[in-house]
């Protein structure tokens, strides 16, 4: 092989970064509707990306309904009972075994609790919220801690990745509060802890997706503010990095918390709205019509692909899964036609108005869907 010229060699020395990225995970929520036939191309794209693992935020089956998916593909009609009876089983096995063995780690969402209780989803999901790496985790902040919860947090590259529970209008409960509390008082003192990332159903309050977010209950606007500030409090205590991951709404939305509240109420934190692998596609909120697309895009499915650096930052690239990425298995199950309809008709024609709530502090929406 001959040798590079001095000079070239010099040259390809400068020009090399400096730091070159130290891991990956992915993530995104919302997976119900078309879930069965998004979330298998999720996992294979998952995996041939070297990801450590897949970070799900939340709303598995629709629940107050059949998921269209699963009403395709079933051989017989289904009854309310049958189908509630298999929901979940499906979702594990058509959504969760595919990303085998990469590790996922689960975010309850909303719809989690329709027709169910936490209790239900501790006893339908236990093994996946009691993982090694929760279990230990939840063992060295406590020894005492043998509590199964829905929210939980490890430490992983450097960064902390907590799940909390927003999943129904009494939260974020003082419960809940107070074990954030410690977590970032924990982490602002760790020095292995260089980033700390919240993963959540819901946005916090005031973003630019508000009208589907905690300003939609009392309770969520108060306590997911409270949550907000803190968290702005740790990163400009701590100097150390923070980003906030929601999904609910099943768009994609960079820059969720630069809007005219939270630039005028302490500051913006980084945070991405990822509700695309798998649910109805809603519109994209008035407050982000204008944006570029590689800022906030509707009518798609897909993740998004962190990257760590050694300094705790994260790059996050989204990438997109296309019709062509439905493996044959996914598409023979459902047939042709049905893979068709989830890409060119899985779609909430309803606008979606964000901009008086995103300004204002009162919550903004009375619903939650």
């Amino acid at each position: 092989m001959p040798r590079l010229p001095l000079v070239l060699l010099v040259l390809v020395l400068v020009t090399a970064p400096l730091s070159a990225e130290n891991w990956k995970f992915a993530v995104a929520g919302d997976s119900r509707n078309c879930g069965d036939v998004v979330m298998p191309a999720i996992a294979g794209a998952v995996k041939s990306s070297a990801a450590a693992f897949y970070w799900h935020l939340g709303d598995f089956r629709v629940l107050s309904n059949f998921d269209q998916d699963m009403q395709h593909a079933a051989k017989n009609p289904m009854t309310i009972l049958s189908y509630s009876a298999a929901a979940w089983p499906d979702f594990l096995r058509n959504q969760i075994a595919p990303f085998v063995p990469i590790p996922v780690y689960l975010g309850i969402g909303n719809h989690e609790l329709v027709q169910k209780t936490r209790g239900d989803y501790i006893a339908q999901f236990a093994d996946w919220l009691t993982q090694p790496a929760i279990q230990k985790q939840r063992l060295n902040d406590d020894p005492n801690d043998h509590m199964v919860r829905p929210y939980y947090h490890w430490i992983q590259g450097g960064v902390d990745f907590v799940t909390l529970d927003n999943a129904s209008t009494e939260m974020f409960d003082e419960g809940q509060m107070s074990w954030l509390e410690k977590i970032l008082d924990r982490d602002a003192k760790n020095p292995e802890v260089k980033t700390v990332i919240l993963g959540i159903h819901a946005a916090l309050p005031h973003s630019l997706g508000c009208d589907h977010s905690m300003n939609e209950w009392a309770q969520g606007e108060s306590s997911g503010t409270r949550v907000y500030r803190r968290l702005l409090d740790f990163r400009n205590g701590s100097k150390k990095k923070v980003y906030v991951l929601a999904s609910h709404s099943h768009f994609l939305l960079r820059d969720a918390y630069d809007s005219d509240y939270w630039r005028s109420h302490g500051g913006v934190l980084p945070g991405i709205i990822i509700g695309t692998a798998g649910a109805v596609r809603y519109r994209l909120p008035d407050t982000a019509l204008a944006f570029p697309p590689e800022r906030a895009r509707t009518d798609v499915y897909g993740f998004l692909l962190a990257s760590v650096s050694d300094d705790g930052s994260i790059d996050f690239a989204f990438r997109e899964i296309e019709r062509g990425a439905i493996p044959a298995e996914v598409e023979q199950r459902h047939g042709k036609d049905f893979v068709d309809w989830c890409f060119n008709a899985n779609s909430d024609p309803n606008p979606r108005s964000s901009a008086p709530c995103a300004a204002a502090s009162a919550p903004c929406g009375p619903t939650r869907r």
